[in-house]
């Protein structure tokens, strides 16, 4: 069948590669695509952007594409799905995502939080405030201790959150997001919440919405700078799977908060066919075994930089997976995975997360070897050079028996591309391995 993957980034590289190996795709389009899809066998870039329903459309009707799967949260959010839907001669198509009211578990973090304590499913404690309930917003911050959790309602293309230390600071951030519109219509309303200390971890989930597949977990690094610190990026790299995130812990997670999410959009009468990106908090001490897991967020789509460690661990034909998801009988099918361990580290642009420059010609990929490159911000030069052309430009993905060798083999392949002003973290899964001795 042919496919149409929505998107232009490392995720989508990731998801593109399992999509394409399978023997049920004849043909792969990617909207927009980058340097490396455009590279692969059966792969086509088309010039659309995701959220141009009109064009995608046109595009599904000229080419008979069967199935769209989609990347990127801003067409979920916006209502892709119940656009397919609406219309007669695209009913018939598998889009692989959830409606817009499931959509809105990443769209609004209120519904999100109404909807996990409507179903019991552990969070931190919080309440959401507008710039009419401001002064409210303030006598909530006192009753909290630091440090403060204040996240925009909306979409903040990933910048939406800040954790504070300063009840001061934390004040006057809460005023410039409500009064001040510091993120836009997406902070019209802020949730201010109980800040968690532990572990975070990401599990994925597919469901055709009454049946669900746990796949991989995974633990990505979204700051900068080496040690955690700096600005939050949109990942600098992930590894799976998580070393703490046992047998009894990933039950633990199954029942208190997969199963009662699944049971819980089923519940509402919300349509949901696709991924859940469950961001959890592992709180307690991770060489005790003894961790509860809390719900930090909800996305609705697979995570990125995860996807680059995780897609390569499952074994299973991605399109008939995927294909189960749509007839809604997952239960039928079956995820196999590799037990190898896969790390990614993401190699950035000098400057990013600020101001960077694009257009800087990449060298050393065609070096690579034993290892996946993913490309997350790059386009073709005229003369088919590959050249950087966003914030995060490439990710290097190795597969081995341990954590420890997966790192070892993507570092030692990150070393062999360069362009001008390049920035990788070296530091990304030392936390883990420090929980393995």
């Amino acid at each position: 069948m042919n496919i149409l993957l929505l998107g232009s980034g490392g995720r989508e590289h990731a998801m593109a590669c399992s999509l394409a190996a399978s023997s049920r795709c004849s043909r792969l389009f990617v909207a927009p695509g980058n340097a490396g899809t455009a590279s692969m066998t059966k792969c086509c870039n088309v010039d659309i952007q995701p959220t141009d329903f009109d064009a995608l459309r046109a595009l599904v009707i000229r080419e008979d594409v069967k199935m769209v799967v989609v990347g990127p949260e801003a067409p979920l959010v916006q209502g892709l799905v119940d656009y397919f839907q609406s219309a007669t001669d695209l009913r018939h198509v598998m889009v692989i995502g959830p409606s817009s009211a499931g959509a809105r578990l990443e769209g609004s973090k209120d519904f999100a939080k109404d909807f996990m304590q409507r179903h019991g499913i552990p969070t931190a404690a919080h309440r959401t405030f507008t710039a009419q309930t401001l002064d409210e917003g303030r006598a909530f911050l006192r009753t909290l201790k630091a440090p403060y959790v204040l996240k925009a309602d909306g979409l903040a293309a990933g910048k939406g959150v800040l954790i504070l230390n300063s009840l001061d600071e934390a004040e006057r951030e809460l005023a410039d997001m409500l009064v001040g519109a510091k993120f836009g219509d997406a902070s019209a309303k802020v949730v201010i919440e109980e800040y968690l200390d532990g572990v975070e971890l990401s599990v994925f989930v597919l469901t055709d919405g009454k049946h669900y597949k746990i796949l991989p977990a995974a633990k990505d690094y979204k700051r900068i700078g080496e040690g955690d610190t700096g600005l939050n990026t949109g990942g600098m790299g992930s590894v799976s799977p998580v070393p703490f995130a046992d047998k009894a812990f990933m039950q633990r997670v199954e029942e208190r908060i997969v199963a009662p999410t699944v049971k819980g959009l089923h519940r509402d009468g919300i349509p949901y066919k696709g991924f859940i990106f469950v961001g959890l908090m592992a709180v307690g001490d991770p060489r005790s075994g003894n961790l509860d897991p809390y719900v930090i967020e909800y996305n609705v789509r697979m995570g990125d930089p995860e996807t680059e460690s995780v897609f390569p661990r499952i074994k299973s034909d991605m399109v008939t997976l995927l294909e189960h998801v749509w007839r809604g009988n997952l239960q039928q099918t079956t995820v196999e995975v590799d037990p190898r361990a896969a790390a990614c580290v993401m190699m950035v642009a000098g400057g990013y997360p600020g101001s960077y420059a694009k257009g800087k010609p990449i060298t050393g990929i065609d070096k690579v070897e034993g290892s996946v490159v993913f490309h997350a911000g790059t386009k073709l030069g005229d003369d088919r050079q590959v050249l950087t052309s966003g914030g995060r430009v490439l990710c290097v993905t190795s597969l081995a028996d341990t954590i420890p060798s997966a790192l070892l083999k993507s570092y030692q392949e990150v070393d062999k591309i360069r362009w001008d002003d390049c920035y990788y973290r070296r530091d990304i899964g030392q936390d883990l391995l420090k929980l393995m001795i």
